[in-house]
C-alpha cells in the first residue's frame, strides 16, 4: 500500500479514498485531498500548483485565516476543506461552520488513534444538528473496523491509514443487511415478535 501524504505537515492517508454516499454503493477513487496538519515552514499554506489540487486544512487554522485573500480565492474555488480535530468543540464555533457550509466542498473529522472516538460524534453533530449534508470524511487513524460504525453516523467517505486493504474494506459494506441502531443512512429495523 503506499502512501499519499509523506511530509512531516500532513496527515498520512491511503491512495484511495473509500466513498459510501447515501442511498448507493461504496466505490473507490484516487485521493485528491492533500490533509495539512497546520504545521508550517514558511507562514502559509502549502504548495498547491506542483503536487494535490485541494487542501484539508485544520478547522482551528480556517478560524484565524479564512479572510485572507489567497484563502478566500481557494476556498471560493472549492480548493479548500476543513478537518476537526476530535477535541474540537463545534457547537462553539456555530456561525463560523454555518459560513463554512457555504464554500466547503468536504470537512472531515480527524482520528489521532484508532481508539478515539471522539470523531463519531463530530460526523453525527454535523449531519445532525448543522445539517450538513456534504461530504463527511474521516481521516488520520482509520481502520477498517471503524467503516461501519463511521457510515452510521455520517461520514460517507474514509481516508484510510495507508497500510489497510482496500478490498476487504470494500466487503465490509455487504456483512450486515439489518442494523438495530438508528443509524444516519436509514430507520433501523424493527423486529417483530
Amino acid at each position: 500500500m503506499s502512501q499519499v501524504n509523506v511530509s512531516p505537515n500532513t496527515i498520512a492517508a491511503h491512495e484511495n479514498v473509500l466513498h459510501f454516499p447515501k442511498g448507493q454503493k461504496p466505490c473507490l477513487t484516487p485521493n485528491e485531498w492533500l490533509i495539512w496538519s497546520g504545521s508550517q515552514d514558511e507562514g502559509g499554506l502549502p504548495d498547491l500548483e506542483h503536487g494535490k489540487k485541494n487542501v484539508l486544512v485544520p478547522f482551528s487554522w480556517w478560524i484565524t485565516h479564512h479572510k485572507e485573500a489567497d484563502v478566500a480565492k481557494l476556498a471560493s474555488n472549492g480548493q479548500i476543506g476543513v478537518w476537526f480535530a476530535a477535541d474540537e468543540d463545534i457547537l462553539k464555533h456555530a456561525e463560523i461552520i454555518e459560513q463554512g457550509k457555504k464554500v466547503w466542498p468536504l470537512v472531515a473529522a480527524h482520528f489521532p488513534i484508532f481508539r478515539d472516538g471522539r470523531s463519531f460524534s463530530t460526523a453525527a453533530l454535523l449531519r445532525d444538528r448543522f445539517q450538513w449534508t456534504g461530504e463527511i470524511r474521516a481521516i488520520g487513524d482509520v481502520l477498517i473496523d471503524q467503516l461501519l460504525q463511521g457510515a452510521r453516523v455520517g461520514f460517507d467517505s474514509f481516508a484510510l491509514r495507508p497500510d489497510q486493504n482496500t478490498d476487504v474494506a470494500l466487503k465490509q459494506f455487504d456483512l450486515f443487511s439489518v442494523t438495530t441502531q438508528n443509524s444516519w443512512r436509514d430507520k433501523r429495523a424493527s423486529l417483530s415478535l
